[in-house]
């Protein structure tokens, strides 16, 4: 498998090749994976930061066989290159629609396609990270391109309200009936065994949230601040932020499920509580 280096093409299949972007972090792992899909007529998923080294080396790759540039969704690490790669190459920029500062010329829904001489991407709507997160099937190689709704290396930032925990472990299962070769994530390196990484996200998730009724049975009404430190134990304090949205998402699903309550649902700071039956 080909080494995670940044500004360097790696070939994944004949199909797809990667260059991971100059922007290491903790949110975002070795950086942010863009792949160029195609050999005659070039698809760039996830042109990443507006980072000139970045952009030289997907012209280097794709050059003017570049047509479209596609986006997962629009969080700051996956999208801004866009307008600077659409503007250099003529592509159509592509994505579920306008948003966050991201302006497309198309906007894609679940099951539409884009159809190349080698290939056809399906979008793949999967909402939970984010309300516009589309993930793309290359059904040629039934490889899936993931953007942030499966990651290698770390698990998913769940922020409501945008994001959603119920939608996202609803998609997680829809994933596991694709027939899917192998995950192609917007950051780390290429899942070989889909189904197993997929169960392994979902069963992560559900004993976080037998850890979240845990919690909250014991020292409940508490805020997402109070529940923080005896949820989220094993989580580095640096992570504790991040963890906290994931805590108000999981609430959040509680309260859906009628098992949990809190006088506003939408409100950060709210007090929690179980229901009891």
């Amino acid at each position: 498998m080909p080494e995670l280096l940044v500004g360097i093409p790696a070939a994944l299949s004949p199909l797809v090749r990667r260059i991971v972007a100059p922007n290491p972090g903790m949110m975002t792992g070795p950086g942010t994976n863009t792949y160029l899909v195609g050999v005659d007529e070039v698809a760039v998923i996830d042109p990443g930061p507006e980072d000139e080294s970045h952009l030289e080396a997907i012209l280097g790759c794709g050059g003017d066989r570049i047509r479209w540039v596609v986006c997962t969704h629009t969080h700051l690490d996956h999208w801004p290159g866009a307008a600077a790669l659409a503007k250099r190459t003529g592509a159509e920029v592509l994505a579920f629609d306008s948003r966050d500062g991201l302006e497309v010329d198309g906007s894609l829904a679940d099951g539409d396609q884009i159809e190349a001489t080698e290939f056809r991407l399906t979008a793949v709507h999967t909402p939970g990270h984010a309300s516009n997160h589309l993930c793309y099937l290359l059904e040629e190689e039934r490889l899936l391109f993931s953007g942030d709704h499966v990651m290698n290396g770390s698990t998913v930032v769940i922020r409501p309200p945008d994001g959603d925990m119920a939608a996202y472990l609803e998609q997680l299962e829809r994933l596991k009936h694709l027939r899917l070769r192998a995950i192609a994530p917007g950051h780390g390196d290429l899942i070989g065994d889909p189904i197993a990484k997929l169960d392994e996200y979902l069963a992560h998730r559900r004993l976080r949230e037998d850890i979240v009724v845990a919690a909250l049975a014991e020292h409940g009404p508490a805020t997402t601040a109070e529940l923080l430190a005896s949820v989220y134990a094993d989580v580095t304090e640096e992570r504790h932020e991040m963890a906290r949205h994931s805590l108000w998402a999981h609430l959040r699903k509680l309260a859906g499920d009628g098992r949990a309550t809190a006088p506003d649902v939408d409100d950060p700071d709210a007090r929690w509580e179980m229901v009891t039956p």
